[in-house]
């Protein structure tokens, strides 16, 4: 009786214990159901192969349905890390943070997508990101033009790296808008000495646009503002150098009517100075 006593105690104990586990996993299953923050249908996504849930979160993306095609590749990267699959969903998800605006994120990921697949076919593709990313972030030009420099940085990345792919087409262009921000912010800086007449800063801000940025939508009127700083100085060789390029370059040029003008005003008139700065980095202009 004592050895029977004891199998129906362990026996009661075992019910008592199936018994617990089937009440936790009601409420469990009662507060899936009442929690509207989970969705019960979707719990077992993780399970799905990656080659399905990959391209679920490729149905979701071209649907407009970020959030869930984000979720899906977050959980090929969980549940699948060393796929194939993992892969492309790491630059998939990537963009998907760059189309939600989440701008650092999306980079941090290609990024971190670059450093473990440098040689992958869809590198060209991650190194595209990142700069789309740094172009969306490009403020004002009377703002820090830091996005500017990083956009041009990264799209210069695919131009030379990836020649052959088809994101260099838009990836010089958007180098030349990056470009032409920076050149805008010195000319706002130029003008702001010039205004002063602190002839000296303004040349030099008007300097770095001929030289450094030749062929943006700010050299004629840096050309102009060179004419302008030169002269008030008494500089009259380098405003006629500057003159003779704006027009050379611009001949239709409303800067360049305004730079003869003001030489007029002094008995000058356009002369170039082979010696001049302005004349050598005048050969890099492509205006005409």
């Amino acid at each position: 009786m004592v050895f029977a006593g004891q199998f129906e105690l362990k026996k009661m104990a075992r019910v008592a214990v199936v018994a617990l586990a089937a009440s936790a996993t009601s409420v469990l299953v009662t507060a899936c159901q009442n929690d509207p923050d989970i969705d019960i249908t979707k719990l077992a996504a993780e399970t799905d192969p990656p080659d399905v849930l990959y391209n679920q979160g490729l149905a979701n993306l071209n649907a407009g349905k970020t959030t869930e095609a984000a979720r899906k590749f977050d959980a090929i990267d969980q549940q699948h890390p060393f796929s194939e699959y993992a892969r492309k969903a790491l630059v998939m998800r990537s963009f998907v943070n760059y189309r939600n605006g989440q701008y650092q994120d999306a980079i941090n990921g290609a990024t971190r997508y670059l450093n473990l697949y440098p040689e992958s076919e869809d590198a060209a593709y991650a190194q595209y990101i990142v700069g789309l990313a740094y172009s969306k972030q490009i403020p004002a030009v009377t703002q820090d033009q830091k996005p500017a420099m990083r956009t041009i940085e990264a799209m210069q990345a695919v131009v030379t790296k990836y020649p052959d792919s088809d994101y260099v087409e838009d990836a010089e262009a958007k180098i030349r808008f990056a470009k032409d921000q920076l050149a805008g912010k010195e000319m706002q800086v130029g003008r702001y000495y010039l205004e002063r007449k602190e002839y000296l800063a303004a040349i030099t801000r008007f300097r770095t646009v001929v030289e450094q940025y030749p062929n943006t939508n700010q050299v004629e009127e840096a050309l102009s503002r060179l004419v302008e700083s030169y002269f008030a100085m008494g500089i009259t060789s380098e405003a006629q150098t500057a003159a003779a390029v704006l027009g050379h370059n611009y001949p239709d040029s409303q800067w360049y009517a305004d730079a003869y003008k003001l030489l007029q005003s002094g008995g000058l008139e356009p002369r170039e100075s082979g010696n001049s700065w302005i004349s050598r980095a005048g050969k890099k202009i492509l205006g005409v």
